[in-house]
């Protein structure tokens, strides 16, 4: 790959998943990026040591909390050192940084995105809740904007792989493959009994913890399908999802003359990362290729939306349209935060979802307030739902 300049890189969730690995990219390619921001939510003691050792213009820590600690850490480094969410939007638009990665974790990720944006940046888009709860303002701006939005989640980045020289409106069908996650086989009665050890156990992919539950439950195919529906132009009848357990077809494309194509790889995050920082060049050695064994036995199945509902509320929200993303998303993180502190089972993220989306009021053509409303509204009703139901019951 040739490229006319070194690229700034803000990596925005640089201590989670997608962060590390991102940095595990510009540390293999030393001549190509450079990370320029490194923002944490509140790991500041991982984000001093990544900091020290990249060497960034600027840290910042969402938590302001943990500010007095990683300024101390950071004293004498010459390194920047910001906190707090306004400080996050405002670092993320400054013109030094080519690329924003968009890797925070829930709904707190979306006001930096829509400030890089407006600034008109290339945004790595990793952090699924900001399309899910707010596609079209992102989309809307930028379009007007003149920003670039790249997908990061490996089936994203395999679709838009696959249309790379296509016309867009040849394209009949979207078909994301999903892992099926580690529930893939269990009866519904089987999943009333799965701990939160069972979920965090994903048979093919290391991620965080609240993907990786999204994953068991499904629910992040749902997002994914709400993503797709705005990063590629298309309708919800156009998006099908296809449980695939080997990872290895990571999305497919329909065309309108019966031609599909795929992408397929290793189940490795390095490459959807390093296309996206790289595009429309590729980098060599990113990950392992495929053998010809694991090539050999491919199976693909329906998904399954009576032992996984998350699917079907996905569908039903994007259908619904305005703010029933942002409702589903917001109920969704509260969800599965309360299964994680073991007061909800795994099977009752569903009912308190399902209970935001049906008594939550929704807005048909939100503004950015609406969808913060939205937000407020859907948050309250999910732990509303949890201390009416479920009260001090530990799972």
């Amino acid at each position: 790959m040739t490229s006319p300049h070194k690229r700034n890189i803000a990596v925005l969730g640089s201590t989670g998943s997608i962060g590390t690995q991102t940095l595990d990219v510009i540390a293999r390619h030393p001549d190509l990026f450079r990370a320029s921001l490194l923002v944490a939510n509140t790991s500041w003691q991982m984000l001093a040591e990544q900091a020290l050792r990249f060497r960034p213009e600027a840290v910042c820590i969402a938590n302001e909390g943990c500010y007095a600690q990683l300024r101390e850490a950071l004293a004498g480094s010459g390194i920047e050192v910001h906190a707090g969410a306004e400080a996050i939007e405002q670092l993320a638009a400054e013109p030094q940084h080519d690329t924003v990665i968009a890797a925070m974790v829930g709904y707190s990720g979306l006001p930096s995105v829509l400030a890089a944006a407006k600034a008109g940046k290339r945004i790595a888009l990793a952090n699924k809740e900001t399309l899910v709860a707010a596609g079209e303002l992102v989309t809307d701006l930028c379009e007007r904007h003149g920003a670039e939005l790249l997908p990061v989640d490996s089936e994203h980045s395999a679709i838009f792989q696959c249309l790379q020289g296509e016309e867009r409106d040849t394209v009949s069908r979207i078909i994301l493959t999903a892992s099926g996650g580690p529930f893939r086989t269990y009866t519904r009665q089987q999943m009333e009994k799965v701990t939160l050890e069972d979920a965090l156990n994903h048979p093919n992919w290391q991620m965080g913890r609240k993907v990786t539950i999204d994953s068991a439950s499904m629910m992040n195919k749902g997002f994914e399908m709400i993503e797709a529906r705005w990063l590629f132009s298309c309708q919800p009848e156009q998006i099908s999802i296809m449980v695939h357990p080997q990872s290895v077809v990571h999305s497919m494309v329909e065309f309108h003359d019966g031609a599909i194509k795929a992408q397929l790889g290793v189940p490795d995050m390095h490459l959807p990362i390093a296309y996206a920082l790289s595009y429309p060049h590729r980098l060599s050695g990113v990950s392992k290729p495929l053998t010809v064994e694991m090539m050999s036995h491919l199976t693909f199945e329906s998904a399954d939306t009576e032992c996984f509902p998350m699917l079907a509320y996905a569908y039903e929200a994007i259908k619904r349209g305005g703010t029933a993303p942002a409702i589903l998303a917001a109920a969704d993180e509260i969800a599965v935060q309360a299964f994680i502190d073991k007061r909800i089972s795994f099977t009752a993220m569903a009912n308190v979802t399902r209970y935001a989306l049906d008594h939550a009021d929704i807005c048909d053509r939100p503004d950015y307030a609406a969808i913060i409303d939205a937000d407020r509204q859907a948050r309250a009703l999910a732990q509303q739902m949890i201390q009416y139901s479920y009260g001090d019951i530990s799972y």
